[in-house]
């Protein structure tokens, strides 16, 4: 099989891979470019990466931190999108809904779960460490909560996150939405999508050539 030329690693529990994913899923389509969804853990990639977010959330600048929630409002708007950010329980812990993504992933059905647990946590801030909100969730993927939870505290999928998440690591990524076309060529955030395009379509030219 052929691999994908879109991969998405993503933590549902970031605002902005919601704009990002949300705005990414159609344009793949319209290219018809399936996506490679690969589920990390984005605290852990910050642990191993990126431990400056934990320095700009102790310390906020006031200015910066307005123009933050204004750019978030406004992208959502464009979106067409309902984001209630922040809240004072943000972060969420992200290992459950995450390694419920890694067991929907392997049965095809990580993008209809993602849109799901994107849409309770952004839109309403339902509680995605609750197996209940997790089992609704799972619903909108056509598959069986008692199952995926029980696959979801297996081993193999503990460590398949785990692996994901430092794989990305690994590959120069420090946050989420992080998306590589062909491999190689990185692009961070919801704001690089038309970038992304232009890839694509740059790789195709290039193939045709």
């Amino acid at each position: 099989m052929t691999q994908p030329r879109i991969e998405l690693f993503f933590d549902v529990t970031s605002p902005w891979t919601w704009l990002g994913v949300h705005n990414l899923v159609p344009m793949a389509e319209r290219l018809g470019e399936p996506i490679a969804w690969r589920p990390i853990l984005v605290g852990g990639v910050f642990n191993a990466a990126n431990q400056s977010v934990y320095a700009a959330r102790a310390n906020p600048v006031p200015a910066k931190e307005a123009y933050y929630a204004k750019d978030l409002k406004d992208w959502a708007r464009l979106a067409g999108l309902t984001i209630r950010f922040p809240s004072p329980d943000h972060p969420v812990n992200a290992v459950l809904v995450m390694r419920c993504a890694v067991a929907l992933e392997a049965r095809g059905k990580v993008q209809p779960f993602a849109f799901a647990a994107f849409d309770a946590l952004w839109a309403h801030w339902r509680d995605l460490t609750d197996p209940a909100v997790l089992a609704e969730c799972i619903v909108a993927a056509d598959e069986d909560p008692e199952a995926i939870l029980a696959a979801a505290a297996s081993p193999e999928v503990k460590a398949a996150l785990r692996a994901n998440t430092e794989e990305l690591v690994a590959r120069g990524g420090f946050g989420s939405p992080t998306i590589f076309v062909d491999r190689t060529d990185m692009y961070f955030g919801n704001d690089r999508l038309p970038l992304v395009e232009a890839a694509l379509l740059r790789g195709r030219a290039d193939a045709a050539a």
